[in-house]
């Protein structure tokens, strides 16, 4: 086993990525990562006893997808894998939905593996992202004005099911071993071109300030991360405490908290207490901006008499007798 190897194999040790008797869908588009990581996982398979089955989704926008497909599929016929493939009409089913286009294709691919995964019972995904699109995230994020959740960049596990194990290698290492095995990976030439806002990072960005700033960017964006990680677990873990005293009721429809002990905590965590309350109930948070914890931070504050908060239609928070009122889905 080569250097690379023994890093991929680390990484699935150390994130417990996956199990005996795992049954894993590979998504595999052909190109370096997805290849890479096809190559090694099926290298792999015997060692730590699991198998695997490829997807690959055909987006039908470039002229060469055709044979990207017919590329895939040899390759998994070569080492006998089983191999899946659904051609979409990414651009139609952008505009049929009215969203863009890398948002378009995400969501299909996932699909489509969520529909192998059932076919095939198998229980987890990988995906091959690596170190450099982890730290492309990152600055995407960082310039979007993400809060701290967003400068983690992408999980190497998620919900126990989608799997990054080449999410610690770098983009020149995946080059170096497909050139070395002889891999001959397809190159998707649009990764060249600076119409996205990821491409532009990846080809204009980071080189810039490899360049004029710190030649290692790579490495030290990577450990920020890992620190932020660490930090976010520890403020996710004193957020579920801290809920868990306030708690007063927890019902299908509303969860009330107590007012009083919710004023003594720290903003940063009353912040997240907001977030943390609001996901429970609705399963998620989406909608739910800035303004609108700091405005019911103001309301926990200022307590005289009976008042509300609105901050979407699904949602209004009360306070009413010391406590706050969480309310779902709201008529009136």
């Amino acid at each position: 086993m080569n250097e690379v190897e023994e890093k991929v194999l680390k990484t699935i040790q150390k994130y417990n990525m996956i199990q005996n008797n795992d049954k894993l869908v590979l998504g595999v588009s052909g190109g370096p990562d997805s290849l890479f990581m096809l190559y090694i996982l099926n290298k792999l398979k015997e060692q730590l006893h699991f198998e695997i089955v490829v997807a690959h989704i055909n987006h039908m926008i470039r002229e060469e997808a055709n044979s990207e497909e017919e590329f895939v599929k040899e390759f998994c016929r070569k080492i006998d894998i089983k191999f899946y493939s659904k051609r979409i009409d990414v651009e139609e089913y952008a505009n049929n939905n009215k969203i863009g286009l890398e948002e378009a294709g995400r969501k299909i691919r996932y699909e489509f593996f969520e529909e192998v995964l059932e076919k095939t019972n198998s229980n987890k995904i990988a995906i091959a992202h690596n170190k450099n699109d982890k730290v492309e995230t990152i600055i995407m994020h960082l310039l979007r004005g993400s809060g701290v959740s967003g400068l983690q960049g992408i999980e190497p596990i998620k919900d126990n099911k989608i799997i990054r194990p080449v999410i610690e290698i770098e983009r020149t290492e995946i080059e170096q071993y497909c050139e070395e095995n002889k891999l001959e990976p397809q190159i998707d030439k649009s990764n060249f071109e600076n119409k996205y806002t990821r491409n532009k990072i990846r080809n204009a960005v980071i080189p810039y300030i490899k360049q004029e700033f710190n030649p290692n960017i790579i490495d030290t964006i990577t450990r920020l991360s890992e620190i932020i990680t660490e930090e976010n677990q520890y403020l996710v873990k004193q957020t579920e405490q801290t809920y868990q005293k306030l708690l007063n009721e927890e019902q299908e429809n509303q969860i009330i908290l107590k007012l009083k002990e919710f004023n003594k905590v720290e903003t940063v965590i009353k912040k997240r207490i907001i977030l943390y309350t609001i996901t429970r109930l609705r399963g998620s948070s989406v909608g739910i901006e800035k303004i609108h914890i700091e405005d019911i931070i103001k309301l926990c504050q200022n307590n005289i008499g009976n008042k509300y908060l609105m901050p979407n239609k699904g949602l209004k928070v009360l306070i009413k007798d010391k406590k706050i009122y969480f309310i779902k889905n709201f008529n009136k």
